[in-house]
């Protein structure tokens, strides 16, 4: 089976793998040869194949030369978030059981973390086109061999955020992420002509398989700013001849809104996708018309590598409203007990196919309810119809999607029980027309704070985005008649 990094090969060695706006342009060859030299000084640093590097980088080169790097050194590439807290560093670290991390050559929360761990650090930075790192304050130059990966051996490491549990470790082999850029690909007709504006982040599926790989996949170009920036966007699109890009509802809702003060063009992209949370089809049929390109939904998820769904690209039939067909991926509507229920009929979207991670890390009690058979449970409510369209009508797990980062509900709640004067916490969702959904929570309180000393604890212990935007002090928290607190009614009572 071939490996993550042989997405590389077969491209002509002078055509550019990724641009970088202000920046350098790396060709294929380029960035081939830079991969197997920094696989080559991994190995020679004694990274150990099968076990996970963490990889705290941003958007650029770094992170897309050593993501490949580790895989083919035969090491796991375990990406995080480089907004997380030291406390959360620490946790995703050790639950990966980390060998190795590479940072920015800078102080940092992850740097903390890792010496915390006794997990050895090096530092990765881009000189002109070459990425250096080092380890203690001296450059890696010694050379290993390294280790090829076996057929099934995983080459990414994620985590997946539950409610009820901790975060979730998702291994996903080389051969299921090969089969998600493969359908990605078909799907979009994706070829070398395309160029791709990655605005998500690397360290998510959206931006690192649904865009970055999917297109180096098929030899095109991808554009790496180093974040999403409505006020460069379009006149990067003209510099680059950007064909497609990717986003949440927020950024595309960022995009309508100051297109005509930014001199957004009247017609734009080849396509323009959309996954992660969901976009009404009004804002649907206005960014369509003001952009003049087709506007495809898709659905994705990190257990299944990413796209399971989407909407096809003219002449097919898109959708407003659903998340189109399976894309090279069975999609099953199933009941309670695991039966398929016939088209028109709710129940729990089941999902199967090579690119299906084959269960959660070290977590026997999540993978006995995870899946019927072959099929992966989403958690995800929806209706399929005869043709095989999906329509999402609802979560079964309480995650809260805000522009299309997940978060795990008892995640807050234990941050804030962590206060001293919080006694009881609930946090839930609350529709958001920027967002989608953003955090809330009530709290009953057993000493004297303010919501604003809640909201600053609680910051020390979560991303930004994790932080309730709004926390409601109350004198006691609606209980069902047995006594349980469920987070619709808490919601409900605070903001509905």
């Amino acid at each position: 089976m071939p490996l993550i990094s042989s997405i590389l090969q077969n491209h002509p060695e002078d055509r550019a793998a990724i641009i970088v706006p202000d920046g350098p342009t790396v060709t294929y060859g380029h960035l081939k040869r830079e991969v197997d030299r920094v696989a080559g000084l991994l190995a020679g640093a004694g990274v150990e194949p099968g076990r996970p590097v963490s990889i705290v980088l941003g958007n650029d080169v770094e992170f897309m030369t050593t993501f490949l790097a580790v895989a083919q050194a035969g090491a796991v590439a375990a990406p995080l978030n480089p907004a997380y807290t030291a406390a959360e560093f620490e946790f995703f670290m050790q639950d990966a059981d980390s060998q190795l991390a590479l940072l920015p050559p800078s102080q940092h929360a992850s740097r903390e973390a890792a010496n915390k761990l006794g997990i050895k650090t090096a530092d990765a930075w881009l000189d002109g086109t070459t990425v250096k790192i080092s380890v203690a304050g001296t450059e890696l130059t010694a050379t290993g061999t390294p280790t090829p990966p076996r057929a099934d051996a995983t080459a990414l490491f994620l985590h997946t955020s539950g409610t009820t549990s901790r975060p979730k470790g998702v291994p996903l082999t080389h051969g299921n992420l090969l089969a998600s850029l493969r359908n990605i690909s078909e799907t979009y007709r994706l070829d070398e002509s395309d160029v791709a504006m990655v605005v998500m982040p690397l360290f998510h599926v959206h931006g690192l398989i649904g865009v970055a790989l999917s297109t180096l996949f098929s030899g095109g170009t991808i554009v790496l700013p180093p974040r999403f920036s409505a006020s460069t966007f379009w006149p990067t699109q003209r510099q680059t001849g950007a064909t497609w890009y990717s986003g949440v509802p927020t950024i595309h809702k960022i995009l309508l809104d100051k297109a005509d003060a930014d001199g957004a063009p009247e017609k734009s992209f080849r396509f323009i996708r959309s996954c992660s949370a969901p976009m009404s089809p009004v804002a649907i049929a206005a960014v369509e018309a003001r952009f003049g390109a087709p506007f495809l939904e898709a659905y994705g998820m990190t257990e299944a590598s990413h796209q399971m769904s989407s909407n096809p690209l003219p002449p097919g039939d898109r959708r407003p409203g659903t998340v189109g067909a399976g894309t090279g991926v069975g999609v099953s509507i199933r009941d309670e007990s695991g039966n398929a229920v016939p088209a028109g009929q709710q129940g729990e979207v089941c999902v199967s196919g090579p690119n299906v991670t084959h269960g959660y890390a070290n977590n026997p009690e999540a993978n006995a309810t995870a899946f019927w058979g072959e099929w992966f449970r989403t958690g995800d409510q929806g209706v399929l119809t005869p043709d095989g369209y999906l329509t999402l009508t609802g979560r079964l797990k309480e995650l809260i999607n805000r522009a299309g980062e997940k978060i795990s509900p008892l995640e807050v709640d234990e941050a804030l029980l962590g206060h001293p004067a919080v006694a009881e916490a609930v946090s839930f969702a609350v529709p958001d027309p920027m967002y989608g959904e953003c955090v809330h929570a009530a709290v009953v309180l057993s000493g004297e704070a303010t919501e604003d000393e809640i909201k600053a604890f609680c910051a020390q212990k979560l991303a930004s985005f994790k932080v309730p935007d709004s926390i409601y002090i109350a004198e006691e928290l609606p209980r069902t008649a047995t006594g349980k607190i469920q987070r619709r009614h808490v919601a409900a009572k605070f903001a509905g």
